[in-house]
């Protein structure tokens, strides 16, 4: 299905963040040819007068303002909270290069999230940050459920991005996210990753909005041995699955002096940031 482009002119590229631990992001892009039949940021779509499906459109974000460099000073940046600044279309349009071309020499914490390694690509620049840490995203090893949820990079291709990443000197995050209960295998890619792994964060499939009944749907057709314990999960509300998971990350995780970060409660960490509290 071909993708609708557009380019539009905004004023600013930076926005406050409400993420838990990050003061600014940076959205180089609104849509995500991605298509990830779970994605959060599919809500965008409200704010930009598309009607095309989430994943056929992607509107390439123009501004002639430069960064704001010193409202940065020692804060954090994020790369980005509702697109992925890596997507297929950065090839042509390279407007996540532009950014680092400018945030290399700001004095503050720079994070970036992708699904891509077309990444790789701006290696050079990426080993010139002073504060950097790379997170991809990668929530099994079979690349056949992979493909089923995303037209992203393949698997093999993220892992190998991410050693490659390590090699240069440049802190690397591997993002299990979202962890599907049952179908990931948490331990396995752990296992499988650990050495060139510098943190894991984990966060867990939160079925809301127009894609619940898909992902439901998805599991009733190819896991239907998961069917009972998703309709416990997500249509009673039983956190147990959780909990548990929660526990077990966090004995091995600890036993094995693996660093980690658990995002399962994303919504009341959100909220103690509001209220000020440290997240």
């Amino acid at each position: 299905m071909p993708i609708l482009e557009h380019e539009v002119a905004v004023r600013d590229l930076l926005s406050k963040s409400n993420l838990p631990t990050v003061d600014y992001v940076i959205n180089p892009y609104v849509g995500c040819p991605h298509g990830c039949k779970y994605c959060y940021a599919s809500f965008m779509k409200r704010f930009t007068g598309h009607t095309e499906d989430w994943g056929t459109f992607i509107d390439v974000k123009r501004c002639s303002k430069p960064i704001n460099l010193k409202k940065l000073e020692g804060k954090s940046v994020f790369l980005s909270s509702v697109t992925d600044c890596y997507n297929a279309y950065e090839e042509t349009y390279r407007c996540t290069r532009a950014v680092l071309e400018q945030l290399v020499q700001a004095d503050a914490y720079v994070s970036i999230s992708t699904k891509s390694d077309l990444i790789l690509r701006d290696l050079d620049l990426l080993r010139q940050f002073r504060h950097l840490t790379v997170a991809l995203s990668v929530n099994t090893l079979d690349e056949n459920f992979r493909r089923d949820m995303d037209s992203a990079s393949p698997v093999a291709d993220r892992l190998r991005a991410l050693r490659t990443l390590r090699e240069n000197g440049i802190g690397t995050v591997l993002f299990m996210s979202p962890i599907f209960p049952y179908i990931t295998d948490c331990r396995g890619i752990i296992d499988c990753s650990r050495e060139y792994i510098g943190e894991y964060w984990f966060e867990n499939l939160n079925l809301r909005g127009a894609y619940r009944p898909v992902i439901l749907e998805y599991v009733r057709t190819h896991y239907p041995q998961y069917e009972e314990q998703y309709r416990r999960i997500y249509c009673e509300g039983d956190g147990y699955y959780w909990r548990a998971l929660a526990d077990k990350l966090n004995a091995y995780c600890s036993a094995n002096g693996i660093r980690y970060k658990n995002y399962f409660h994303h919504s009341a960490l959100v909220q103690r940031k509001k209220e000020g509290n440290p997240v």
